[in-house]
């Protein structure tokens, strides 16, 4: 895993550098978008080690890429995907398993390849130009789900009152 999520990215990136920095302006920077997971960011509800902590690696590389390529007018963000269809989850997909896993979900779906490709159309266009650093959960609000299920002691929420 870690070869692939975050060596791999590492050393593209690298690699790709000349051409990055040839396609780089001050208005127009060039692009570098990852793709990282909510694995990444929170802990996952099943036992899987490896997925998570390579794509909070990819999350840390990306930002600190951003740091350090930013003078150079090129940006680097990372995507993170919550739950979506795939090789990789396709034995959810199945009824009486899909509603369990989107009903954890605020927004109460699975994401879809166009909010994927809405979120890397944003970081790639001139509206994302001066966007660099971030990790963009696209989930649902499945990350912030966590915290509010952190709250659900009313003793808790007693912060949020004035």
């Amino acid at each position: 895993m870690i070869n692939l999520n975050l060596k791999a990215v590492f050393h593209l990136t690298q690699a790709l550098l000349p051409a990055l920095l040839a396609a780089a302006t001050d208005d127009d920077p060039a692009r570098v978008i990852n793709v990282g997971s909510v694995e990444g960011i929170g802990i996952p509800p099943w036992e899987n080690y490896a997925h998570p902590a390579s794509k909070a690696a990819l999350h840390h590389l990306s930002r600190h890429l951003a740091a350090n390529l930013a003078a150079q007018r090129i940006t680097v963000n990372a995507i993170a995907p919550g739950f979506f269809e795939s090789r990789m989850t396709e034995f959810l997909f199945q009824p009486g398993r899909i509603e369990g896993v989107v009903g954890g979900i605020p927004l109460g779906r699975a994401g879809t390849y166009e909010d994927i490709a809405g979120a890397a159309i944003y970081l790639a266009s001139r509206a994302g130009a001066w966007v660099t650093g971030v990790v963009l959960p696209i989930a649902g609000g499945s990350v912030t789900a966590t915290a509010n299920r952190r709250l659900a002691d009313p003793g808790a929420r007693q912060c949020l009152r004035p």
